[in-house]
């Protein structure tokens, strides 16, 4: 145990001190019907590839899970209707195909907390046990640099579409887990462009 502790630990420092612009992400945003990761459910799934700072939309993906009971307020605030639904595919497959991206990328997301929050429950009730090596929150990032400069953070300073504003970059207002894992895609390099400032930049400034 204290072995596998030790090499897990020696691993992380080692992929800390990479560069960051050279890594290859998954940008990942879920679509849910609550904040409660043991009530609500996730009724879709995106992600976007960045490799070597390029945003490969090619890569992108997005599908819906058609094992969701309730839809809730989704069809309002989503778009997606119990046909979209009917035609998805099971949340275990989704997951299979996320999975499968563990081990070449790292993860990012706008509030790891709450996304990864439920596809951390959702990966153990499906029993798959491979783990992400990284894990980024730009929302987290964002945060850090505006303590570096104010006391008082207000919640809505930290949204997906404030924390674009700052850095120039468009808004886009439609609530679509593939819309926002690209605007998350876009923040997170302009978040990396502007910490490393022409310089090198390890992921260890980003975590």
């Amino acid at each position: 145990m204290v072995k596998m502790l030790l090499t897990r630990y020696i691993k992380r420092r080692q992929l800390l001190a990479k560069n960051a612009f050279s890594q290859r992400y998954l940008v990942i945003d879920l679509e849910l019907t609550g904040l409660d990761s043991k009530q609500h459910e996730i009724v879709s799934v995106a992600w976007v590839v960045i490799d070597n700072q390029c945003i490969k939309m090619s890569e992108s993906q997005h599908f819906i899970n058609k094992d969701v009971k309730s839809l809730e307020q989704s069809p309002v605030f989503h778009g997606i209707s119990t046909d979209s639904v009917a035609q998805g595919k099971s949340l275990q497959s989704i997951l299979m195909s996320l999975s499968a991206h563990f081990s070449d990328c790292i993860l990012v997301f706008h509030n790891a907390m709450l996304d990864w929050g439920f596809l951390k429950l959702a990966l153990k009730n499906a029993g798959v046990t491979q783990r992400p090596k990284l894990i980024i929150d730009t929302l987290q990032i964002e945060k850090k640099r505006l303590l570096q400069h104010a006391s008082d953070i207000k919640l809505d300073d930290l949204t997906l579409n404030e924390c674009r504003n700052r850095y120039d970059l468009p808004s886009y207002h439609c609530h679509h887990a593939l819309t926002d894992a690209q605007a998350t895609a876009e923040l997170l390099l302009a978040q990396c462009h502007q910490i490393g400032a022409g310089k090198e930049l390890t992921l260890r400034a980003l975590v």
